[in-house]
């Protein structure tokens, strides 16, 4: 019998480029969205809210409601989105996390199309169908809803401190690993890869570890940025899954984040965690080194108080982040090579405490 086909849902708005905020009322206008709800993050409405509320306004386009989004605790966000208006056309989500968490599983609940408009690089959560909610006071994901459109504005990502595109680079780079290991998965019988998901997750990478840059604020720099982890969010929608993009590398951060005392941002503990298991999987790792270095990732994160002890632990507690997978980690004697490299390896000696 042949296998079932999947219907996948792809960005039908998407722009990328510098100073399109102040045009997010065309953008909108271009789709026929008249009746609008806009999420900020913390802080943003201050900072963004008279540029937005402008460009709307200039398009015709009526916010029926604003809020700041401060606490994701899952009950809060239903019963917040059921207290907006019906005759709303689409939910708007600016800023970091929090704000395009709410967002998307609000569009979900009320069946109302998604408008993605990230401030920072940190990962690749602003284009996929995940969201991480709070749940009986723990960080879940959940799966949501697909953005309808992405809007970045690289001015507005340039402005954004370093410390979330450093977490941009690590997130990023970590599709390199998680593609090795959903290979390495599939050779042992446990899983089918979807072989269009994980061109698409190869390309998003590939584009961006090769392209010629000054600094990490250059604009093309930030845009190859932006592009390839909208592709990378893409990949998982084709896939059903987060597989294409998260391997052993993330189990190691969800590890980080449930026993660490001090949890860092997402993305530099995956792009340190990348560049071990580079070297347990023996795959790319000179052009994991390469991106790392040149762009001050390895710098950035030796400031940050990773320790030795915690990657320890982290490699032996990865296989339950996620018991279902079956990764490079997943095997005892990938788990020794990895605290053999941890404690040999010059550069991890250096960033890590």
């Amino acid at each position: 019998m042949a296998a079932d086909n999947h219907q996948i849902v792809v960005p039908t708005l998407l722009d990328v480029r510098k100073g399109n905020l102040s045009e997010i009322g065309q953008l909108l206008g271009r789709h026929n969205f008249k009746k609008v709800v806009v999420f900020f993050g913390q802080g943003l409405t201050d900072l963004l809210g008279d540029k937005v509320f402008q460009s709307l306004k200039k398009s015709s386009i009526d916010v029926l409601k604003t809020a700041e989004i401060t606490d994701i605790d899952i009950d809060d966000v239903v019963d917040h989105a059921f207290q907006l208006p019906f005759q709303t056309e689409a939910v708007i989500g600016i800023g970091g996390g929090k704000a395009l968490d709410a967002a998307k599983y609000t569009a979900l609940l009320r069946k109302w199309p998604f408008i993605s408009i990230p401030t920072s690089m940190s990962n690749d959560g602003f284009s996929s169908s995940n969201t991480s909610l709070t749940i009986h006071g723990r960080r879940i994901s959940v799966h949501a809803k697909m953005p309808y459109g992405i809007l970045i504005d690289i001015d507005v990502i340039k402005s954004a401190p370093e410390c979330f595109i450093y977490s941009g680079v690590g997130d990023l780079v970590s599709k390199i690993t998680a593609a090795e290991d959903w290979i390495f998965e599939e050779k042992n019988g446990k899983t089918r890869v979807d072989d269009c998901a994980l061109m698409l997750s190869k390309k998003a990478v590939n584009s961006f570890v090769r392209t010629d840059f000054g600094t990490i604020k250059d604009d093309l720099f930030l845009k190859e940025l932006a592009d390839s982890l909208t592709m990378a969010g893409i990949s998982m929608e084709i896939a059903g899954s987060s597989a294409p993009t998260s391997g052993s590398e993330h189990l190691m951060s969800h590890a980080l984040d449930t026993y660490s005392k001090h949890p860092q941002l997402h993305g530099v503990q995956v792009g340190i965690a990348s560049y071990l298991m580079s070297k347990v999987q023996n795959h790319r790792f000179e052009r994991i080194t390469k991106v790392l270095k040149g762009t001050g990732f390895f710098d950035f994160a030796k400031t940050v108080g990773m320790t030795t002890d915690d990657f320890d632990l982290a490699i032996d507690k990865a296989p339950e982040m996620k018991p279902m997978r079956y990764t490079y980690l997943h095997v005892q004697n990938y788990r020794d090579l990895a605290h053999k490299i941890l404690h040999e390896d010059p550069i991890l000696q250096d960033v890590l405490k």
